[in-house]
């Protein structure tokens, strides 16, 4: 043995063990272990006989080895084997068995073959492998190499194992305080990006502007992920192409800006149309030459989705390569969650500031609509099917009861509804009407009951609803089939407690409004697809009237083509007095899909296409609307025109001129009526 050996193995067992535990009073005020093995390595010389020791710390969850040399002689340090398997080394084995390995002579060793190839060549001839383990856990082993043959005898071996013992408690001491410290560091990354969350909150409440809004944002994201540029893209409103909407790039090159346009082929155009993130760096940022450009060399876009599909990407870059880790990534992916709310209320904020202007002129529709006195003299028509509904008006009008109103789209269901209210006691009150089928989902409960300042995300001002509005007068609620199943319950209240709250307050008001509704949908097969509630659909059908179609009520036809014939010559300017029996011929043997709405249309284009004192009625855009409807021969045109006026001659006893003659009611001149009289051979039957 050297000298080395016989002066360790010559100190008296107090003085090892004192040496010990000098060693431990050395190791406790060490922060971590690689000062812990620098330590060890001074206070190991001398008191075991050993040339290398080398301390090899496991990873449970992945098998990493952690080896660390500790150099115990004044000797080159002696290189690990990186080439070796950790499953051939000494160090695996002993950490998996748990027992000590004593190898006292390398050189007939036959179990780790590579091991002891690596010592001879390194002139180790002997070694002790310990565990390293505690109450808690297994950490690795602790291993010894002598330059002498069978140079660890037993007591040697007893004091390494007390050596190993106290090392073992002193690592997995340094490494919980380690955990600790990695605890307390995520812990505070949380709160700091917990923080940033709160603070993107707060700044989404308080900024309903959307420029302000996301130059905020992008400012507030590039501090905290210490980036150098952060830009946030939303779609153009016209063109629908990505536009740079707000850019925080303090140290940019120019190359990029506010309201610039991002091409179809751009990175950020390819997130917007596939909703999913993306990080480029490197090669793949060298192909974007804007990017090249201002010198960034890492990429982060991801998608801002909104309830209704994509509404932008936030764009992060850095001049630095590889900057977003994947755990970055998925907290900028919450980040993006919160941007696309926040834009999502800016563009309900935008729309409705946009209805604030049509919202100041409440006041004026309200007095218009108080003013404008309609009754019949606006509903054209004999026919027995619209004498009908007449006759219901004239009977529910002095009444208070709810009437709905069935009827095809442009059959005249709101001239019915205000009839109604002429007629009605309340006439000389606001006649509110409400189209439900043209307000959003979202803005319909504010619409009918009104809402407070703050209620929701864009209430800036008070607003007063409907049913407010219209107290001691008539809502008209139009379309009532699209009110949505969640509304329906304070519909049917109102109607029938005749109360209400506003939106954002608790002070329960009071309505005396009377309810006309209208629709063109079936309500009874609805209310059996559950897409309608039966007790509002019941409350409402207390009196229900239809309007006929226009292809119910032919006799009608002539007298409608002549009242808007003079409506809108009077609007143009222009003398009319004349329709061609053959253009109200084809007119009246037309169906009228989209009934007087679309014949007035129809007759207004026929009026600006006249020129002089006779209708020209363009008949072959109207055979292009409807070719079935016009006849092709000229005698079954001939003879549906006779059939025709000779029925208006019977029913006006043959009277032909006067306010109850024939002619005015074909909408022609009494002149006009005998020449197609005397040409279609139509005599007055002898007495």
């Amino acid at each position: 043995m050297s000298a080395k050996v016989h002066a360790s193995s010559g100190m008296s067992l107090s003085a090892r063990y004192e040496a010990l535990f000098a060693i431990s009073r050395a190791l406790s005020g060490n922060g971590d272990c690689k000062q812990l093995f620098n330590v060890l390595g001074k206070e190991l010389r001398n008191v075991i006989s050993s040339d290398l020791v080398v301390v090899v710390l496991y990873d449970e969850s992945s098998n990493h080895a952690e080896p660390h040399t500790i150099e115990v002689l004044n000797c080159p340090s002696i290189p690990l084997p990186t080439e070796v398997p950790t499953e051939d080394t000494l160090s695996w084995w002993v950490h998996e068995n748990q027992r000590p390995l004593i190898i006292p002579f390398v050189e007939i060793e036959t179990r780790f073959p590579r091991v002891m190839d690596f010592l001879k060549k390194h002139g180790i001839q002997s070694a002790c492998v310990l565990p390293l383990r505690t109450a808690h856990r297994r950490l690795g082993s602790f291993v010894c190499g002598s330059l002498f043959r069978d140079a660890h005898a037993e007591d040697e071996v007893r004091f390494l194992s007390l050596v190993a013992d106290q090392l073992a408690l002193m690592i997995d001491d340094r490494l919980n305080f380690q955990a600790s410290l990695d605890a307390r560091a995520e812990l505070q990354r949380e709160k700091d990006r917990l923080k940033v969350l709160l603070d993107l909150n707060n700044t989404v409440v308080s900024n309903l502007d959307l420029l302000d809004l996301l130059r905020a944002i992008s400012a507030s994201v590039r501090s905290v992920m210490n980036c150098d540029g952060v830009g946030i893209a939303l779609p153009d409103p016209k063109t629908q192409e990505l536009q740079m909407y707000a850019l925080d790039f303090p140290h940019s090159k120019g190359f990029v800006e506010e309201g610039c346009e991002l091409t179809r082929d751009s990175a950020a155009a390819r997130v917007f149309e596939t909703g999913k993130p993306l990080s480029l760096n490197d090669d793949d940022v060298a192909r974007h030459e804007i990017a090249v450009a201002e010198g960034i060399k890492s990429l982060c876009l991801l998608p801002l989705v909104g309830r209704n599909g994509p509404l932008g990407v936030l764009s992060l870059a850095r001049r630095q390569e590889d900057a977003f880790t994947d755990d970055a990534i998925d907290f900028l992916t919450k980040i993006a969650n919160q941007i696309a709310i926040a834009v999502e209320n800016a563009l309900a904020y935008r729309e409705i500031a946009d209805l604030k202007d049509q919202l100041a002129q409440e006041k004026l529709y309200l007095e218009d609509e108080i003013r404008t006195e309609r009754g019949f003299e606006e509903i054209v028509g004999h026919s027995p099917s619209l004498r009908k509904v007449l006759r219901e008006i004239e009977t529910v009008a002095a009444t208070e009861s709810t009437v709905l109103i069935y009827g095809e789209t442009g059959s005249g269901k709101e001239l019915i509804a205000r009839a109604i209210h002429t007629l009605s006691n309340r006439r000389q009150n606001a006649f509110v009407k409400l189209n439900c089928a043209a307000i959003p989902t979202g803005l319909l409960e504010s619409e009918l009951f009104g809402h407070e300042k703050g209620a929701f995300t864009g209430a800036i001002n008070q607003q007063i609803g409907r049913f407010e509005l219209a107290n001691h007068g008539t809502v008209f609620l139009d379309e009532i089939g699209e009110i949505p199943l969640e509304l329906q319950p304070k519909l049917l209240r109102v109607l029938q407690e005749r109360e209400f709250e506003r939106l954002g307050s608790s002070r329960t008001l009071r309505t005396d409004a009377r309810l006309i509704a209208a629709t063109n949908r079936d309500l009874q097969k609805m209310v059996n697809d559950e897409k309608f509630r039966s007790d509002l659909f019941y409350r409402l059908n207390v009196f229900p009237v239809r309007v006929p179609p226009l292809r119910e009520r032919t006799e009608d036809i002539p007298l409608l083509v002549r009242h808007f014939v003079q409506q809108f010559s009077r609007r143009m300017n222009k003398m009319i007095d004349t329709i061609p029996a053959e253009a109200m011929t084809a007119l009246m043997r037309y169906e009228w899909p989209g009934n007087i709405r679309e014949m007035q249309n129809f007759i207004e284009r026929a009026v600006i296409l006249s020129s002089g004192h006779t209708l020209q009625v363009p008949l072959s855009d109207f055979r292009a609307e409807a070719p079935t409807a016009i006849p092709n021969a000229t005698d079954t045109l001939e003879q549906a025109e006779r059939k025709h006026i000779t029925k208006v001659l019977e029913e006006t006893k043959w009277v032909v001129a006067g306010p109850r003659g024939a002619a005015l009611r074909l909408g022609m001149k009494r002149s006009t009526l005998q020449l197609r009289m005397k040409k279609l051979g139509i005599l007055r039957p002898a007495k």
